[in-house]
């Protein structure tokens, strides 16, 4: 049975005002499905723009062009109260799980406000459903009375994912929820976060730089650079061997994560480019070992190589579908 589609990004632009009076193109039409039920892993590098693209997914941050399909109805105009209906089933999980918290109130207020708020759940059945919730990842419902101080991080970002839960939401943005916790710790929360996407049949884009996590929570893996989506593949077919010669750099990093023989680790030469000014043809071209003359002028197009993998590259390193070479 063919998946059915719960998010589809189409053309999504997000643009900021950089120095000087330029644009910085964070978000650079992105084309993009998820599937309900499914959690699709987000990688790239820092400032590749993958929070931005998360955080507009939700409209936590406001896109500039394209749209955003919720179950094939586009959200990216809808105001008010309509779009509150909506925004209930559109929940993220922040990075940072203190400086998301409201410090001055307590745990069940702060787990509460979503339900309250757009569900318009009654404060009894809302403070049922916090204690359920707080007993769920862990904390226990006595956590309700404390304040976020009160706890560590890998304790906040649990009521973090509490406060995410608690509308009952059918699609999660995570944005680097473990980053800034302790490895013992980071394990603990991927392992909750797995059984409550299996126990709630959630659909989840999950942000990381961290493949090794990626690894262990994904369906299927989308590599982003420089604001645009460059690969996108299941999970064992991009750790069996990308196909864009920046996912090859991005996996060599961590080889013992690859099927393949142990390579050497690929050095990327160069920083990111600014994305107020990116390069010509191919953003990846400055810093790609393959890169040839048609790279330097023409912009790929992502495609699809295989079925069910997509690349935007003029010499994918797999071989191509109908390909006689």
């Amino acid at each position: 049975m063919k998946p059915t589609p719960l998010m589809e990004i189409e053309s999504l632009r997000v643009e900021f005002a950089g120095s000087a009076g330029r644009r910085v193109r964070a978000v650079r039409d992105v084309d993009l499905t998820i599937y309900e039920g499914e959690t699709l892993g987000l990688v790239g590098e820092s400032g590749c723009g993958k929070s931005t693209l998360g955080r507009a997914m939700v409209r936590v941050t406001e896109p500039t062009g394209g749209a955003i399909r919720y179950l094939g109805k586009d959200i990216t105009k809808l105001r008010g109260t309509v779009f509150r209906k909506i925004r209930a089933d559109l929940q993220m999980v922040f990075q940072d799980p203190f400086g998301s918290l409201n410090p001055r109130r307590s745990i069940a207020d702060i787990v509460a406000e979503p339900l309250l708020r757009a569900r318009g759940t009654g404060k009894d059945e809302a403070r049922k459903i916090v204690d359920d919730l707080l007993d769920q990842v862990g904390l226990g419902r006595e956590a309700g009375t404390r304040k976020p101080h009160e706890f560590s991080g890998g304790q906040r970002q649990r009521i973090g994912i509490a406060r995410a839960l608690a509308p009952s939401p059918r699609f999660v943005v995570a944005d680097e929820p473990v980053s800034a916790l302790d490895v013992s710790i980071q394990a603990q929360v991927i392992n909750l976060l797995s059984d409550l996407i299996r126990e709630r049949g959630l659909t989840m884009l999950f942000i990381s730089h961290d493949l090794g996590v990626v690894r262990h929570i994904a369906d299927r893996i989308a590599v982003m650079y420089l604001g645009q989506i460059i690969e996108v593949a299941s999970r064992d077919d991009f750790f069996a061997g990308p196909a864009h010669p920046y996912g090859e750099a991005l996996l060599s990093s961590v080889p013992a994560l690859s099927k393949q023989p142990r390579r050497d680790r690929i050095e990327l030469t160069g920083e990111l480019p600014d994305p107020a000014d990116p390069p010509a043809g191919c953003t990846f071209h400055t810093r790609c070992r393959y890169a040839t003359d048609v790279c330097r002028t023409d912009a790929p197009v992502l495609r699809e190589v295989q079925p069910g993998r997509e690349v935007r590259c003029h010499l994918p390193l797999i071989p191509v579908k109908g390909s006689t070479s």
